[in-house]
C-alpha cells in the first residue's frame, strides 16, 4: 500500500466533488493526472461530454486522465496501454516478478523511457504500487 501525499488526496477529494465518484488510485505520469476508476463508474466520472473532466483541468491548470482500474495482474496489460497511450508496444509479459514491455521499435522504447528515464522511473513506481511488481523495458 502506498502512502498518499497531500496533492493527491486533493486530486481524489476533487474527482469526488466533480463527479461524486470515490477512488483510491491517483498518480501523476508524464505530467498527466490519472484516476483509475472501476469498470462501472468510468462514465460517471467523465460526465456527459467529459464535463467533469474538463471543470478539472481548468481548475488545476494540467491535463486529466481517466482510466478503468485494473482487477489483478490478467488486465495489467490493458492497464498499462491505457497509462502510456499513445505510445504501443509490441508485448508485455510477467516473468520472475516483474513485468517485462517489449518495445518493438527504439521510438516507442524511448517515448518509454522518457528523458533521464524520467516516464520508466514513473512507470516503474506506479507498478510497483499497483501490482507489487518492478518493470523492465526491451
Amino acid at each position: 500500500m502506498s502512502v498518499i501525499d497531500m496533492h493527491i488526496m486533493r486530486y481524489i477529494n476533487l474527482l469526488d466533488r466533480a463527479s461524486n465518484v470515490k477512488t483510491r488510485h491517483c498518480f501523476i505520469y508524464n505530467n498527466t493526472i490519472y484516476f483509475a476508476v472501476p469498470k462501472h463508474m468510468m462514465s460517471k466520472a467523465i460526465g456527459p461530454d467529459a464535463s467533469n473532466i474538463r471543470a478539472l483541468q481548468d481548475k488545476l491548470g494540467k491535463r486529466i486522465r481517466i482510466v478503468q482500474e485494473a482487477e489483478g495482474h490478467a488486465e495489467a496489460a490493458r492497464f498499462i496501454e491505457d497509462v502510456v497511450s499513445p505510445v504501443k508496444f509490441k508485448s508485455l509479459e510477467m516473468k520472475d516478478g516483474e513485468f517485462i514491455i517489449n518495445a518493438g521499435n527504439t521510438q516507442s522504447k524511448a517515448a518509454l523511457i522518457g528523458r533521464n528515464k524520467r516516464r520508466f522511473d514513473e512507470l516503474k513506481k506506479l507498478l510497483q504500487e499497483m501490482f507489487g511488481m518492478g518493470l523492465r523495458i526491451l
